[in-house]
C-alpha cells in the first residue's frame, strides 16, 4: 500500500537528492557512493539489471530504509508503490480508498476514484478477487490520491498487459502535466521508457553509472557503422565497439564543448536510442571497461 511520507530533505533545488549514499546488508553493499540530484517536475527512469540496487535506492529515498553512509531524501510529500503493490485482500477498492483517506494528511478522493474509473476497477469487489493488474491499479489510485510531490514507482508496469502499460503511462504523464509532481520509476525493461522519461539514473552493482537529462546524455553520443576497423571514424571515448568479419559499429561519446564532427567515407552515422546507450554502458561495466 502507498502512503505519503514527509520529506527528510528541505530543498528548493532538487526534488530528490542523494549524497555519497551507501546501504549494505551485512557484509554486502547494495548501494555505494551514490550521488545525484533530480530536478523537480521531471520523469526519471531508474534503470539497471536485476540486483543493481534499484529497490534499495527507492526504499532509502522513501524513508523506508536507513542509509549506512551518506544522506538521501525527497522534498515534500512522497508516495511509494513497491513491486508487490500490496493491498488488503479482504478490503474492497472502496475500503482501500477510505484507508488512504485516514492515513494521508492530504487526500484527493476524486482523483483516486477517477483513476479507478478510468481503468474500470469495481469499487465493491474485494482486492483478493481482483487480478494482479487490477490490484496494481488500486495501488496507483492510492498513490495518486495522496497528491504527492514525488511519486516513486518500483517496476510499476510489471503486472500489466501491453495495452494497460501504455494507458497507465499516458495517465501518469497526464498527472505530471496537471500537478507538476516529480516521478521516479524503476525498471529493467528499457523499451518501456520510450517517450516517457526525460531524465536517467543508471545503476550497476549498486553504483551510479550515469545520471542527467536524457536528451543531453544521448546528444553527446553518436553511433557509427562502417567497414571493419579497430578505430572509430571520429575522436571521442568509445563506449562500445561491436565487430563482425566485415563491419564495425562504435558508440562514441564526443568531446564536451566541441562541434559535432563531420565524418566522410563509408560510415553511417545515427543518433543512439536510449536502449543503445543503456545496454552499452551496462556491457562496458560487465566487461570491466568501466570502474
Amino acid at each position: 500500500m502507498s502512503t505519503a511520507i514527509e520529506s527528510v530533505v528541505d530543498s528548493t533545488a532538487a526534488a530528490v537528492r542523494a549524497r555519497a549514499l551507501g546501504k549494505r546488508y551485512r557484509a554486502k553493499w547494495a548501494l555505494r557512493d551514490c550521488t545525484f540530484e533530480l530536478p523537480a517536475g521531471r520523469v526519471a527512469a531508474l534503470v539497471g539489471a536485476n540486483g543493481a540496487g534499484k529497490t534499495t535506492l527507492m526504499s532509502v529515498l522513501a524513508g523506508l530504509l536507513d542509509a549506512d553512509e551518506g544522506s538521501a531524501g525527497a522534498a515534500g510529500r512522497v508516495a511509494f508503490v513497491s513491486q508487490e503493490k500490496p493491498v488488503y485482500r479482504n478490503f474492497s477498492a472502496a475500503d482501500m480508498l477510505r484507508l488512504g483517506a485516514r492515513l494521508n494528511v492530504v487526500w484527493d478522493e476524486a482523483r483516486a476514484r477517477r483513476w479507478l474509473a478510468r481503468f474500470e476497477i469495481p469499487l465493491d469487489r474485494s482486492c483478493g478477487k481482483l487480478s494482479g493488474g487490477q490490484q496494481a491499479q488500486v495501488a496507483f489510485a492510492l498513490a495518486i490520491g495522496s497528491r504527492p510531490d514525488v511519486l516513486m514507482l518500483d517496476e510499476p508496469l510489471a503486472n500489466l498487459d501491453p495495452l494497460a502499460r501504455r494507458e497507465v503511462t499516458a495517465e501518469l504523464l497526464g498527472e505530471v502535466d496537471e500537478t507538476g509532481m516529480t516521478v521516479l520509476l524503476s525498471t529493467h525493461v528499457v523499451a518501456e521508457l520510450s517517450g516517457v522519461a526525460d531524465y536517467l539514473l543508471l545503476l550497476a552493482h549498486g553504483r551510479l553509472l550515469a545520471g542527467g537529462d536524457l536528451d543531453e546524455l544521448l546528444g553527446r553520443h553518436v553511433s557509427y557503422t562502417g567497414p571493419r576497423s579497430d578505430v572509430p571514424p571520429a575522436l571521442g571515448q568509445v563506449v562500445e565497439a561491436r565487430h563482425t568479419d566485415r563491419q564495425s559499429t562504435f558508440l562514441v561519446e564526443l568531446p564536451e564543448g566541441q562541434p559535432r564532427p563531420v565524418v566522410a567515407g563509408p560510415w553511417v552515422e545515427r543518433a543512439p536510442t536510449l536502449e543503445d546507450y543503456v545496454l552499452a554502458q551496462l556491457e562496458a561495466t560487465r566487461k570491466g571497461v568501466r570502474a
